[in-house]
């Protein structure tokens, strides 16, 4: 590991960056490194504003890759590199707003019916159910399960932040059948092994794979049931701001674009 990739790691760490935030930006900094084929101690907003251009117009990534490269070399400069530029000169390109997909009820129902696995189908409902992201549910233990309060017990979700979600009747009753049949010990979804949790990328398959079963069209992803969580929360008449609170979002601004007048 270079001095430079040292320190831009612990400047990431005492930030309490995520792992994979970590990872990512580790990766668009060496592929900067590596188009240039010089150190980017080397290199200044000249360099910065060729390689934007190089990622949309010959390799034409995705705005959001644009959003998340340029995002990584302003932390090395401004942060790990302490330059006295202004933020403006790496600027920070716009991710076009579109509302999520969601699915109606019956096409959530179509889903979870479609799929055969009872692990697979009780991961996806209570990503559904509790409006977690695919990594929150897949990490749940059996301890995070609270029918005295019903709530299940989210610890360490994105952000690194603990929370609480609701555990609604029928989803307890669903969790209580699931354990019966599989008797899980620590993870409520083990994986292979059974020492560590299922596979995110095993539930996503799982997803896929139901969604051609049912017949939907639309695109689905474990997400997608998260979405729809909020979104029929929202048409139900809860407040953003609670819906804001079970989804951990940060800003209110996150929650409410799931807000259609």
């Amino acid at each position: 590991m270079t001095a430079l990739r040292e320190r831009m790691v612990e400047d990431m760490r005492v930030r309490n960056l995520a792992a994979n935030t970590q990872r990512v930006y580790l990766q668009h900094v060496a592929r900067f490194a590596k188009y240039f084929g010089r150190s980017p101690t080397l290199l200044g907003p000249e360099e910065i504003r060729s390689y934007q251009i190089h990622l949309i117009e010959i390799e034409q990534r995705s705005r959001s890759t644009l959003v998340v490269a340029t995002a990584a070399l302003r932390f090395l400069y401004i942060v790990t590199l302490k330059r006295d530029w202004s933020i403006d000169e790496i600027p920070m390109s716009k991710v076009p707003l579109k509302l999520p997909q969601v699915l109606s009820a019956d096409e959530i129902i179509r889903l979870l019916e479609s799929i055969r696995s009872i692990k697979h189908r009780t991961v996806l409902m209570v990503a559904y159910a509790a409006g977690l992201r695919i990594s929150e549910a897949t990490h749940l233990r059996v301890r995070d399960i609270d029918s005295q309060r019903m709530v299940l017990r989210v610890e360490q979700g994105k952000g690194n932040t603990d929370r609480y979600v609701m555990l609604s009747p029928r989803l307890l009753e669903f969790l209580r059948t699931y354990w019966r049949i599989g008797r899980p010990q620590h993870w409520l979804f083990p994986g292979s092994p059974p020492d560590k949790p299922i596979d995110p990328n095993t539930v996503r398959q799982a997803c896929h794979a139901a969604r051609r079963r049912a017949g939907i069209t639309k695109p689905v992803t474990p997400h997608t049931l998260r979405h729809a969580f909020a979104t029929h929360l929202l048409e139900s008449g809860t407040d953003v701001r609670t819906i804001q609170l079970l989804l951990g979002h940060r800003s209110l601004a996150t929650t409410s674009r799931y807000y259609r007048p």
